[in-house]
C-alpha cells in the first residue's frame, strides 16, 4: 500500500514526523508539539503498551506534553522515548522544571504489537525515534504503511497468517467556531474493519479465495492474536484537560463504530488528546459541554476517516 499524503496545515502548532526500519517492518511516529500542550489519554485495550501515561490523568500535576509517540515493536518500541527526547532537546525544546538547571522534555507514548513470529533480532527503537522526531513537519502527513503503521496488520481473528495489512491514517478539519481538529490513527487491530456508512468490511481475514471473511462470536482471536489501535486526536482551540479527556472518550467510541472486535483483552487501544491553545474561542458555551461535544463528535468522524484510509481506503 503507497503512502498518501493527508493535510494536517489546518492545526496550527503541530508537526508529525515518521520513521522506519531498513526492510520497513516496523517503525515510529511522532506527534511534535511547538510548546508544551495540554494532554491527556484514555486506555480501553486490555494489553496496553505505554510510557509515561499515568502522570497523563486529571488529577495529575503535571499534564503537558512536548511530544507523543507511536511505536511498533510492543514493549521493545517504548524505546523510542530517549531518541524523541534528544531530539527535542537538540532542537531548544524542554523546560527547567523544581529550579533545576537541568531541562525536562516531559513526553508520553503508547505502541503496538508488530514482533515476527519467527525468531529474529529486534529493532533499536531508540534512533527510530530520534528519526521521527527530525523528520517531524507541519502540514503534510504521509499515510499508509509508514512508521508505526508499517508492520502493521488487521483482521487476526482466524491467525496471523489470514490478516491484511493495517497503517497509519490522518484526517483533519477546521470550523470557523470551533478550530481545527485533527487525528492521526495507527491501526494494528485483531478485528476487522467496516465502514459505518454502508456496513461494508473493507479489512479484516481473508477466506480461501482472498475475501474478508466477517468476525463473528465463533470466530474469535486465535493463536494468542495480539493487537492494539493507537489514535492521536489534536486541536488547536484551546480547552481544559477534562474537555480533552471527553473527546478521547467520544475518538473511542467513533472507532468502536468501525472496529470489530475492538477493546478486547488482546487489544492495548489507547487514544491521547492535545491541545495546542493556539486558538481561544470567543464567547460561552450556549449549554454545558457545548465545546467538547462539538469536538468529540468531530473528532470522531475524523478517527473513521483516519481508520479507513490507514487500510487503504
Amino acid at each position: 500500500m503507497t503512502a498518501r499524503p493527508v493535510d494536517f496545515g489546518s492545526i496550527a502548532g503541530v508537526a508529525v514526523g515518521h520513521a522506519e526500519t531498513a526492510d520497513g517492518t516496523s517503525g515510529v511516529t511522532v506527534v511534535r508539539f511547538d510548546a508544551p500542550a495540554p494532554t491527556v489519554v484514555d486506555v480501553r485495550g486490555g494489553a496496553s503498551a505505554t510510557y509515561d501515561t499515568a502522570s497523563l490523568s486529571l488529577d495529575a500535576t503535571f499534564g503537558r506534553r512536548w511530544a507523543v509517540f507511536l511505536s511498533g515493536g510492543s514493549l521493545y518500541g517504548l524505546d523510542a522515548a530517549r531518541g524523541v527526547r534528544t531530539r527535542i532537546l537538540e532542537t531548544g525544546g524542554g523546560h527547567r522544571a523544581f529550579r533545576n538547571p537541568n531541562l525536562v522534555v516531559p513526553i508520553s507514548g503508547a505502541a503496538l504489537f508488530d514482533l515476527s513470529a519467527t525468531r529474529a533480532p529486534v529493532p533499536d527503537y531508540l534512533p527510530l525515534g530520534y528519526e521521527a522526531t527530525q523528520r517531524a513537519v507541519h502540514g503534510t502527513v504521509a499515510v499508509g504503511r509508514v512508521g508505526a503503521g508499517a508492520g502493521a496488520t488487521v483482521g487476526k481473528y482466524l491467525g496471523r497468517v489470514r490478516s491484511m495489512p493495517g497503517g497509519v491514517g490522518a484526517a483533519a478539519s477546521r470550523d470557523r467556531r470551533f478550530g481545527a481538529v485533527g487525528v492521526l490513527v495507527a491501526v494494528n487491530a485483531v478485528g476487522g474493519i467496516r465502514d459505518p456508512a454502508d456496513g461494508r468490511w473493507v479489512a479484516g481475514a481473508r477466506g480461501k479465495r482472498g475475501e474478508i471473511v466477517p468476525p463473528t462470536d465463533e470466530r474469535g482471536p486465535r493463536d494468542r492474536a495480539t493487537g492494539t489501535t493507537l489514535a492521536i486526536v489534536v486541536t488547536d482551540l484551546a480547552v481544559d484537560r477534562p474537555t480533552l479527556s471527553r473527546i478521547a472518550a467520544m475518538v473511542h467510541s467513533g472507532l468502536a463504530a468501525a472496529i470489530s472486535p475492538f477493546h478486547s483483552t488482546t487489544d492495548g487501544d489507547v487514544v491521547f488528546a492535545a491541545t495546542t491553545e493556539r486558538r481561544h474561542r470567543e464567547g460561552k458555551d450556549a449549554r454545558p459541554g457545548e465545546t467538547a461535544d462539538r469536538l468529540g463528535v468531530r473528532a470522531a468522524s475524523l478517527a473513521i476517516v483516519a481508520l479507513l484510509r490507514a487500510v487503504g481506503r
